[in-house]
Formats: C-alpha cells, sequence, structure tokens
C-alpha cells in the first residue's frame, strides 16, 4: 500500500485522518483509489481539466509532481497540500 499525507484543509474528506493508505500505480491511480472511499477528495486537488490545482501541491517521496501519470511504487509516500500565499 502507499501512505498518503493529507492536509489539514481535506481532513474533513477523510473523517480527520491525516494519513491514509490508498492504491494506484500512479498519482492519478492513487487518487481515483482515496476518491471511491473519500468523495469529493479528488476534485479538491485536481481540476476539470485533469490538472493538479494551482493551489496544491502533491509529491511522491520527494519529488514534485504535476503530472498525473507520475508513478507511485508500492510502499511510497505521497504528500497532498495546499500552498500557502500571503499578502
Amino acid at each position: 500500500m502507499i501512505q498518503v499525507l493529507i492536509p489539514s484543509q481535506l481532513v474533513s474528506y477523510t473523517g480527520g485522518a491525516t494519513k491514509v493508505a490508498a492504491a494506484g500505480a500512479t498519482v492519478d491511480a492513487v487518487l481515483d483509489d482515496l476518491d471511491r472511499r473519500f468523495p469529493g477528495l479528488r476534485f479538491r486537488v485536481v481540476d476539470e481539466q485533469d490538472r493538479v490545482r494551482k493551489h496544491m501541491r502533491v509529491y511522491v517521496g520527494q519529488e514534485r509532481v504535476a503530472d498525473l501519470a507520475a508513478p507511485v511504487d508500492e510502499g511510497q509516500e505521497v504528500l497532498i497540500f495546499g500552498a500557502l500565499s500571503g499578502g
């Protein structure tokens, strides 16, 4: 299984869990698996054009990915978080 770290702004979808297990060989498949169990979560990360939203960041291991086809190996960690901005 793949461990996915969930940001605080999305824990309402996961019942308060900040870390959940998922299955999938790509970021896209991992997000699909999460969305089956936690409906609506994927839409908060991915826009209507199947791109990671501008204010979201996805890392596989320590590498930032924007391509949903990026591979995820068994045992890897996926980190999702919202970008911070200020003014």
